[in-house]
Formats: structure tokens, C-alpha cells, sequence
């Protein structure tokens, strides 16, 4: 999936059908991670259709993915995060932020922020966005009114795990009623539920039906002319298409929180950094030696001796002896220096996509989704000073024709608040295992004392027998070296949803930090 050598330059690829990457450099200095951090993410999916061949007629022919970059920045701005790169796909952007993730389809936006961003506070501005510059059917402004420009999403998602520091939320974030009041103030009918125990933990979800309406303005204190927001028939059928475009949309995501303090190392700076060291070293002696091999050959070819074609290795280039291949300088003792006079690339010592390349490798992240299976893929990868670690992946499918997918991860590993998050929309089908074995397989990376597991999975139209999730929650019951704790199922409007909660058998830590309780 990535380039197992350490990454000396941080170009974008050039390969065919690779994903290209932009690097945000002005945002990613002075990133700093030193304090207690909110790990738990608020994560918001706007859908303006229910898939990239149901968009509206009118739309811009890219719906979403026809927004310059500089335009989600400026709604970012309202957010408090910044981007730090972007990796673009024909199928999907992926930005990677200064929190957390933000992943742009022609036909849905999805934005997850973790510490005290202000996530909600962004979503007027995404409506407005949606209107202007992808084209969606929206209302006009009208201020006698109070009324914003807004397009008028097919469906909306927001979810969070319990805070572990509550009382550090700004805006609208403080309480998650307030986090409902925000979301009904622009939309109609939309649900709320908390999932898990009141005491214990918990997820929350909101989420509106398909088709969603946006919410009037308040009544003016004169009478208006009533204005009525006419779409084309095309628009209408558009918007009226059935579940089978969302028949494929499964989402898995991984909450996890207390990770073993040893292996959490791994994610710390010095850590890495010491990683990339050894390997470097071990790269560089290992050219260094093989230079040195046939120095004595290229010596002979100088003193006028004649080799035989065997003598030399086939194809090898004949550098002359006062080339260093290693270094600047042009003399043939340089070749025989010890490692010790190496000079160990800066990149390597300091946070950022190189480090960040090397964790994804180390931690074995990089093999959830291997090359193997998936050529084209790409992870976008950053480390954080003094510790802390965000990943991006965009996943396009190896079948010919098929869509590109996604998976993101955010690690804070100091002790004591530890998190780390793993969410992916790869469809179980595409690789071939069990939802429980890339389960297994997270968890072996994180080592988390507990975690919880939320399966968002679209009903099939073909058959809408309640129960779906259900029997493919219970294949989840046996995670090596965890005890389930909770399970709960809900039956929700065109998709079914399982939540589950497990701690680890040989757990001492006590009663979860909830930080935030559930009334």
C-alpha cells in the first residue's frame, strides 16, 4: 500500500492510477500534541444523493468533488482544524487534517474531527457550499427571513462516542443536547438515540430520514410572500431513488481507548524517529557494502585491465571511482566511511508524513489492506510532536469498474487518555474476510484494554428481513483475548446498526473514564 522505504522526498506519485498527494506545508508547522487531548471524534456524513450515477440533473457534472480545495479550507476555518494534505482519486478526495479527516464524494461529504473542534459549527457553510459551487437544488438566501443559502441534503448522519473531557467542548458541542438542537434548527424529523449504557459507554447518533427537508425559518414579524422550491421531475426522481444505490454503504468503525502503554509507544516521535534510524542506517550500509564490492572492478577498468562479461553483474552501472553515490562529495574514501559519518535525513528526526510513513509500516497498519490485494491503494500519513498519529487511506476496488473506498485512523497514545479510532466503508464482500478478522487484526495493532464496535450497514432492498446485522453482528462475538460486554442492535430507517462493547480478559483498570454521562 505504501513504499516500503524510508520516504526521502514527499513528492507525489507518478505512477499510473496512483492516487496523487498534496502536501499543505505552511499547515503542518509548529503541530504540536503535548497536552491531554480528546481523542473521541465527532463524525457528520451529508448526503445530497444517494449515490455518484443518482446525482441531481442540475448539479455540477462532480457534484461535490468540483469544490476547489481553497473553498472547504475556508468552511474548515470554521471548524478550527487545518489540512495538512490531500490525497486525490478519481472516485474520492481525502483530506488528512490537523484533526482528524475530512473525505469528499461527488455525492456526500464525510468530516470527522476530534480535540475541541467545532465540527457543527461548519455544517451551514457545507449547505451553502453544496448550493453554490457543486449546483445541488437549494433555497435562496433571504434575510427578512433568516434564511441562509442551503442545499437540501438526500440524508444526514452525525455520531460521537462519550467525551472523556466535556467540559473542554466549544459551541454547540458542550452537551449532546445541544448537539441535537443544532441539528433540528436545520432539519426537519430528524432522530436522536444513545446507544449503550447510561453509566457506561456509550455512542450517540443522529440521523434524518431520506430526502431530507430543511428546516423553515422562524415566522417574520410581517408577512412574506411564501417562496416554494421547485425541482425539475429529473431532480425529483433523483431524489426519490430507491435504497438500491445505498444497498452497498456498510461503515465499520473502532473506538478504542486505553491502549497497552508499551506498544502505544510506537506512536510517539522518539520512537519512530529511532525506527527510521535503524532502518536508514541498515539501507545505507547494506548500498554502501554492495558500492564497495565492485570497487575493486571498476579499479582494474582505470589501470587498463580487461573483464571478462561474467565478472561484472549483468546490467550493473560502472561507477567511476571518484563518484560517492552516497553523498556530495566526489572521492572514493567517502565509500568506506564508517555509518557513523552518515548524515541522517531531517525529515526523519522531526514530525510529519515521513515519520508518519514509517509508523504505518511498523505498526502493521499498512497490511490492513495489503498491495497485494489492493495495488492502487494509498495511505496518507502524519506524526505528531510530541506523539500522536493520523492516516488516510483511499482504497480503490481491484475489480475493474469498481468504486474506491476508504479508511482513516487517529491515534492519542499518552497514558492517560489514550485513543485510537479505526473507521473504514470497505465492504466486507471486497475482501474476501470476515468483518471479526479485520476486527482482529485492528485490535492486534492497538492493543486496547476495551473498545467498542459500531456496524452501520444499508438493508437490501431485495430482501428487507429485519435481522440482517443481527446475524452478522453475532460472527463479531469472538475477538481473541476480549469478553463482549454489550450488544445492541437497532432497526433504523434503510440501514441497520449493531453496537457492541468488549474489555480485554486480563483488564485491571476499573470502571471505564466516562468524563461525560448519559443523563
Amino acid at each position: 500500500m505504501v513504499n516500503s522505504e524510508i520516504p526521502h522526498t514527499l513528492s507525489p506519485s507518478s505512477f499510473s492510477g496512483t492516487p496523487l498527494l498534496t502536501i499543505n506545508r505552511e499547515a503542518t508547522v509548529d503541530l504540536d500534541s503535548t497536552n491531554s487531548f480528546e481523542g473521541p471524534e465527532k463524525l457528520l456524513e451529508v448526503w445530497f444523493s444517494a449515490s455518484p450515477q443518482s446525482l441531481p440533473q442540475a448539479s455540477a457534472p462532480g457534484g461535490l468533488k468540483t469544490v476547489p480545495s481553497e473553498v472547504w479550507k475556508d468552511m474548515l476555518d470554521l471548524v478550527n482544524c487545518k489540512v495538512l494534505s490531500i490525497v486525490e482519486s478519481e472516485d474520492v478526495d481525502a483530506y488528512l487534517l490537523s484533526e482528524s479527516s475530512m473525505f469528499v464524494f461527488p455525492h456526500k461529504l464525510i468530516l470527522k474531527t476530534c480535540g475541541t473542534t467545532t465540527l457543527l459549527s461548519g455544517l451551514p457553510k457545507i449547505l451553502e457550499i453544496a448550493a453554490l459551487e457543486a449546483k445541488f437544488p437549494h433555497v435562496v438566501a433571504d434575510a427578512t427571513q433568516g434564511q441562509a443559502t442551503a442545499a437540501a441534503p438526500y440524508r444526514v448522519f452525525y455520531s460521537r462516542k462519550n467525551f472523556l473531557f466535556p467540559d473542554r467542548q466549544r459551541g454547540p458541542h458542550r452537551s449532546w443536547r445541544n448537539e441535537v438542537n443544532s441539528l433540528d434548527r436545520l432539519f426537519v424529523g430528524g432522530s436522536a438515540y444513545m446507544i449503550g449504557k447510561m453509566n457506561g459507554e456509550h455512542w450517540y447518533l443522529y440521523l434524518t430520514e431520506p430526502n431530507t427537508m430543511l428546516t423553515p425559518p422562524a415566522t417574520p414579524d410581517r408577512e412574506q410572500p411564501i417562496k416554494v422550491l421547485e425541482l425539475p421531475e429529473s431532480d425529483l426522481n433523483a431524489k426519490r431513488c430507491s435504497m438500491d444505490d445505498e444497498g452497498q454503504d456498510e461503515t465499520l468503525e473502532l473506538l478504542m481507548t486505553d491502549l497497552e502503554p508499551e506498544n502505544a509507544k510506537q506512536f510517539y516521535l522518539d520512537h519512530a524517529s529511532a525506527v527510521a534510524e535503524g532502518k536508514y542506517y541498515q539501507q545505507a550500509h547494506n548500498a554502501r557494502m554492495d558500492a564497495q564490492e565492485h570497487l575493486g572492478s571498476i579499479h582494474d577498468l582505470d589501470e587498463g585491465g580487461v573483464h571478462e562479461p561474467n565478472q561484472l553483474s549483468k546490467g550493473r552501472r560502472l561507477w567511476h571511482s571518484s563518484v560517492d553515490i552516497f553523498s556530495n562529495t566526489s572521492n572514493e574514501d567517502s565509500l568506506c566511511a564508517s555509518d557513523d559519518e552518515l548524515s541522517f535525513p531531517q525529515e526523519l528526526t522531526t514530525e510529519g508524513h515521513a515519520l508518519g510513513t514509517v509508523v504505518s509500516e511498523f505498526s502493521g497498519l499498512s497490511a490492513v489492506y495489503p498491495s497485494s490485494r489492493y495495488p492502487d491503494a494509498r495511505i496518507d500519513a502524519y506524526l505528531f510532536t510530541p506523539c500522536g498519529f493520523s492516516a488516510n487511506g483511499v482504497i480503490p476496488s481491484p475489480a475493474t469498474g469498481g468504486s474506491t473506498h476508504y479508511f482513516t485512523v487517529h491515534v492519542t497514545p499518552e497514558p492517560h487518555c489514550s485513543y485510537a479510532s479505526f473507521e473504514t466503508n470497505v465492504p466486507a464482500s471486497q475482501t474476501g474476510r470476515e468483518t471479526a478478522d479485520v476486527i482482529q487484526q485492528v485490535v492486534g495493532i492497538f492493543k486496547p484494554g476495551r473498545f467498542s464496535v459500531t456496524l452501520f450497514e444499508a438493508k437490501d432492498t431485495a430482501d428487507q428481513e429485519v435481522g440482517h446485522a443481527k446475524k452478522k453482528g453475532s460472527k463479531l462475538e469472538a475477538i481473541k483475548g476480549y469478553r463482549r460486554v454489550d450488544r445492541i442492535v437497532h432497526d433504523l430507517e434503510g440501514y441497520e446498526l449493531v453496537f457492541k462493547y468488549y474489555e480485554r480478559y486480563d483488564w485491571e483498570g476499573g470502571a471505564p473514564r466516562l468524563g461525560e454521562v448519559g443523563f
